[in-house]
């Protein structure tokens, strides 16, 4: 993925059956999960809408995706049943979750609505 020197990409952090459950932990705030495949059409359009999100959230959400393809334990885990699914973690459990390649308003509704929380428990 090239990125263009005016534009801020958050990065996004690739997780695995093998450090999921670390990787998560260690995060703070909000994080986005987004459960895809390379082969997902509906997965790739939703893919920059989470990737601008993280980007504007200034450090209040983290992106993270898991491959269903290559990591099925996760996928069972957590119920994936179709793809792309996002779920909505903090403090390592699931918050939210939405189906489907949602669009930005109804993204941006959950990130404000759990960043915030997030964020104003931060602060204590």
């Amino acid at each position: 993925m090239s990125q263009s020197p005016n534009r801020e990409v958050a990065e996004t952090i690739h997780l695995t059956d093998s450090n999921f459950d670390e990787v998560l932990v260690a995060t703070e705030g909000l994080v986005m999960v987004d459960f895809w495949a390379e082969w997902c059409g509906p997965c790739r359009g939703i893919a920059p809408v989470l990737e601008e999100l993280a980007a504007a959230s200034e450090g209040r959400v983290t992106l993270m995706k898991v491959n269903v393809d290559e990591n099925h334990g996760l996928a069972a885990r957590y119920g994936i049943q179709s793809i792309p699914t996002v779920l909505f973690f903090k403090e390592g459990a699931v918050v939210d979750r939405v189906l489907g390649a949602a669009s930005r308003a109804v993204l941006q509704s959950v990130v404000n609505a759990r960043a915030a929380t997030a964020s104003t428990w931060n602060r204590a």
